[in-house]
């Protein structure tokens, strides 16, 4: 493994440049200095630029640094320059890019969905200068076998993934074409969005933005995903872990989050009774007080007085 040099820390309070993948992808990131030189380095679910953390990244802000990252292919990150690297431990490798560009600090590794395996997967490959782990409503892999509790979504991707291919325009053109707030309606139908718990602002930008999100790309990062397990490395954590879960996730199923939980030595495991896949949008208060608690109580960071 290539030893990379320790750039200097940034001096102003808050910025945002870019990082190079393995293969040269650039990674858009972003990042605000805080109280504490220990950052929350911020991990998306498939298909985000960081919606999801509309109100973790300042309350979190409140006592460490915040660093976030778009993957290859989301946001403001380009396509990735290889083709094939875009399973998770490729997104592995770009956020390790991160770690670096933003002057390599002791981090806390906050993952959500899809950002929870890179997370984890992340820890596996240089665990040298994580703090603690911080998983919300994600698995530690083989999520299109668990999604809405059934494998039927792993059955499907083939058949989709070969239609975007030999179809790209037409795929393209019913993949933009739904409007967000048709889509956001669904989804309150179907139960994954729950709109008396979050505001329909807060959910829109995601709807957005995987509307302009490469649809062949992202079905062939979702089973990349989905083939993806860090489940040999629970057992061999050796930092704190808060995992968190929502009782009503239909996403993640709570039974996935909490087999993760009691295979990582030592891991908590925070249950939300009301909370779906946003959680953190939802219950962000709740949740910021939970993990605040959980690094003050690991010696992570030092509590405000």
């Amino acid at each position: 493994m290539t030893t990379r040099k320790k750039p200097p820390a940034e001096s102003s309070a808050a910025s945002e440049s870019f990082a190079l993948g393995a293969d040269g992808t650039r990674l858009y990131f972003h990042r605000q200095a805080g109280p504490s030189p220990v950052t929350a380095l911020l991990c998306d679910g498939l298909a985000c630029d960081g919606f999801i953390w509309k109100y973790l990244w300042d309350e979190l802000g409140a006592e460490l640094s915040v660093a976030h990252s778009h993957y290859r292919g989301h946001g403001r990150s380009s396509p990735p320059v290889d083709p094939e690297q875009i399973g998770v431990k490729a997104l592995a490798d770009d956020l390790d890019a991160v770690r670096y560009a933003v002057g390599d600090p002791p981090v806390v590794l906050v993952g959500h969905s899809l950002g929870t395996q890179v997370a984890l997967e992340a820890y596996r490959r240089r665990p040298e200068g994580v703090a603690a782990l911080v998983l919300l409503c994600g698995s530690f892999g083989r999520v299109t076998y668990t999604f809405k509790g059934s494998e039927v979504l792993a059955s499907v991707l083939p058949n989709l993934i070969e239609f975007a291919t030999t179809h790209p325009k037409v795929a393209r053109a019913i993949w933009s074409s739904v409007p967000p707030r048709v889509a956001i309606a669904v989804a309150r139908l179907t139960g994954d969005i729950d709109l008396g718990a979050v505001r329909l602002e807060d959910v829109e930008p995601y709807f957005q933005h995987v509307s302009i999100v490469d649809f062949e790309l992202f079905l062939r990062m979702l089973r990349a995903a989905g083939e993806h397990s860090a489940e040999d490395i629970l057992p061999q954590v050796r930092v704190p872990v808060l995992v968190v879960a929502g009782a009503r996730d239909s996403f993640t199923p709570a039974a996935v989050s909490e087999a993760m939980a009691e295979a990582i030595p030592g891991a908590e495991l925070d249950v939300i009774p009301s909370g779906t896949h946003l959680a953190p949008l939802e219950h962000h208060a709740e949740i910021a007080a939970r993990i605040s608690a959980f690094l003050a109580r690991n010696a992570v960071i030092t509590p405000a007085p």
